[in-house]
């Protein structure tokens, strides 16, 4: 029998004080699945109360920042002036393109009882002709992305087209995403045709073509491969990708970039404080680290 997998990739864990980060994009073994250049998975976890998620305010160029929750709550601020709570189940996109600023705190009313965290960031590459576009924001809500329910599979498609629906989310270049949760018995299809597809295991259990999966690891699915997602006793998966992209990438800290001078650039306007500051949460700021964990072809 024929693996569906072409490669899986076992995520870099940082203990974040209360919190776990497991990182699996990029790596040395793959730099992206589809625009996907950066994937982050969060928790589960509880924060003391009175806590704060707080991730000060720190810039970014060349990408799409993509926020999902299973769980929880995020204050979104950015330097546009945007204020906005993620909940579960909606879609955060915050588009950096020539430079914005942005911070993640935990709502108030999380803290007071202790804030949950469990969700996933991802960062989607821009490409070339939109790499100095204009920064924007876009909030889309649970009810406005697409559901496939069975009674025994709840798919919601976050970005672009799966089995036969449209999520309404801006997508800069062929762009897949989508948050399945599996009863148990349920099954699904992955027969997308996109380039380059990749499932990761965030809850429970489930297998591709009887394959069983390991949660957190980033299994790449064949090209052509149309397996099915199983759970015995129930799971949820994350399944990303896209058209492969159509040029090199590189990564330093918060910055992609189809070339370094575009990140060094940031790097010295960031230094002398030429990005615009965040209203509301203009006091703190996250200095460039000397080694940053976000590194890739630089």
């Amino acid at each position: 029998m024929t693996s569906p997998l072409a490669l899986t990739l076992l995520p870099t864990s940082h203990d974040l004080g209360g919190f776990t980060v497991r990182r699996v994009l990029p790596q040395k073994k793959r730099a992206m699945v589809g625009p996907f250049i950066f994937v982050d998975e969060f928790g589960p976890a509880q924060l003391d109360i009175g806590r704060d998620l707080g991730v000060r305010p720190h810039p970014h160029i060349g990408l799409a920042t993509v926020t999902y929750l299973f769980t929880g709550g995020i204050d979104h601020r950015d330097s546009l002036g945007t204020f906005q709570t993620i909940h579960p189940g909606e879609v955060n996109l915050m588009t950096a393109g020539r430079g914005i600023v942005h911070s993640e705190r935990s709502p108030e009313a999380e803290m007071a009882s202790g804030a949950k965290l469990f969700g996933m960031q991802t960062w989607l590459a821009l490409p070339d002709a939109l790499e100095d576009t204009d920064p924007a924001f876009e909030n889309i809500g649970c009810d406005a992305l697409p559901m496939i329910d069975d009674g025994k599979v709840g798919a919601r498609v976050i970005m672009g087209s799966l089995w036969g629906e449209t999520a309404p989310t801006t997508c800069h270049s062929p762009t897949i995403y989508a948050d399945m949760v599996l009863q148990a018995g349920g099954s699904l299809p992955i027969d997308s045709e996109a380039d380059e597809r990749a499932v990761m295991l965030v809850d429970g259990d489930a297998s591709l073509d009887g394959l069983p999966l390991e949660p957190y690891l980033l299994y790449l699915i064949a090209p052509g491969a149309k397996p099915k997602l199983e759970s015995l006793g129930g799971g949820r998966a994350m399944l990303l990708g896209g058209a492969d992209f159509a040029s090199e990438r590189h990564i330093w800290w918060n910055f992609v970039g189809s070339s370094n001078e575009r990140i060094r650039d940031a790097a010295e306007r960031w230094n002398r404080g030429a990005f615009p500051k965040v209203p509301g949460d203009e006091q703190e700021f996250i200095p460039i680290p000397e080694v940053p964990l976000t590194r890739g072809r630089t």
